[in-house]
């Protein structure tokens, strides 16, 4: 297969953790962009990669690429995707899709005007222990789907960010906080397990612990907690927070009417699959990692997957397996969510039904 010429924009942790080391574990793909709003950054992983550093999204989109990843802050990913679509690029853009749902929207519309792939990096549906949990799902292991609980903790993006004053906590640049960052990861995911979508939810988000250099509290929220209804009225909570300074905890749980499926709730077992007089089969042996960039690995080489799909989708021509008319699914829930805890009772999302 012929080689990708790929221009990667933002050069921050989650490009160089993830982004561009996986695209240069490649053959058949190219790094030959670099931008960076702080071009030195851009400049340090051209010494490391290669490509061509330019002055502006507008001059690298404008360059003879075949693809581009937006890496840059979440109020940015609308522009400079919609930008890279309209120059004729395939998109892989970091999660949360945007800030506002017109803005999601838009990026969707922009990617079937221009004919071209637009993929969201929801990184956990490549989990190993995930994949194998949808199949099993699917196959009616655990019978009809009736309630699930998932959860995913962390002390925080400063500390893999490595910055106390991140973009991660203005909401001019996050548009918001724990349950775009880390919520959207895990609604996705009950989105893919179960092939139904999240109809109405109530939801509740506080700032408990954050702040800024300055002792105040941070302007986005650092947990929340939602209640979701599926479609098939089955029924399941979501807490993801910042705050949890133990070990990560990174986890969902499906109960169906002839047993539950287990991943990564339990330190030695990835997937565990309970019968319903409470026999157990262990599945996986792949430890849970230290999600330090917010992934779940999927082998021995801990590559998010992400990259490999995308490159993969362009070359083959392929199904997206997270496209972004399937992230917008998340993206609207993640917004009724808000909209839930502003008002203080349950939301309906009648575009999901």
């Amino acid at each position: 297969m012929r080689k990708l010429k790929i221009g990667v924009i933002g050069c921050g942790a989650i490009s160089v953790r993830r982004h561009l080391p996986e695209y240069a574990g490649r053959d058949d793909v190219e790094i030959a962009a670099l931008y960076n709003r702080t071009r030195s950054k851009a400049e340090e992983a051209q010494k490391k990669y290669g490509g061509v550093v330019c002055d502006s999204v507008e001059e690298l989109v404008a360059m003879d690429l075949d693809a581009v990843s937006v890496c840059t802050a979440n109020a940015s990913h609308a522009h400079d995707a919609i930008l890279a679509l309209q120059s004729g690029k395939h998109v892989l853009c970091e999660k949360p899709m945007d800030v506002t749902l017109y803005k999601c929207i838009a990026m969707v519309e922009e990617a079937k005007k221009a004919g071209k792939l637009l993929m969201i990096a929801q990184n956990q549906r490549f989990s190993a222990a995930h994949v194998k949990a949808r199949d099993l799902i699917k196959a009616g292991e655990i019978g009809k789907i009736l309630s699930f609980e998932t959860k995913f903790g962390h002390s925080g993006p400063e500390r893999w960010t490595g910055s106390d004053d991140t973009w991660f906590f203005k909401k001019t640049d996050a548009g918001m906080g724990a349950l775009a960052d880390l919520g959207i990861h895990k609604t996705d995911l009950i989105h893919y397990l179960t092939g139904e979508a999240v109809t109405e939810v109530y939801a509740h988000t506080a700032t408990l612990d954050k702040k800024y250099p300055d002792g105040n509290l941070i302007d986005v929220e650092d947990n929340a907690w939602c209640i979701y209804r599926l479609n098939n009225n089955a029924t399941g909570t979501m807490h993801v927070s910042w705050t949890d300074y133990g070990r990560e905890y990174n986890s969902i749980v499906v109960h169906g009417t002839e047993g539950t499926i287990r991943c990564y709730d339990d330190r030695e077992y990835s997937l565990i699959l309970e019968n319903m007089d409470g026999k157990q089969k262990f599945l996986s042996t792949e430890h849970m990692l230290s999600n330090t960039d917010q992934t779940i690995g999927t082998g021995e080489n801990h590559h998010s997957g992400v990259i490999d799909e995308f490159v993969e989708c362009i070359q083959t021509g392929k199904e997206c397996r997270c496209s972004g008319e399937e992230a917008l699914k998340s993206m609207r829930v993640i917004f009724a969510a808000m909209a839930s805890s502003d008002i203080g009772r349950m939301v309906t999302i009648p575009e999901n039904r």
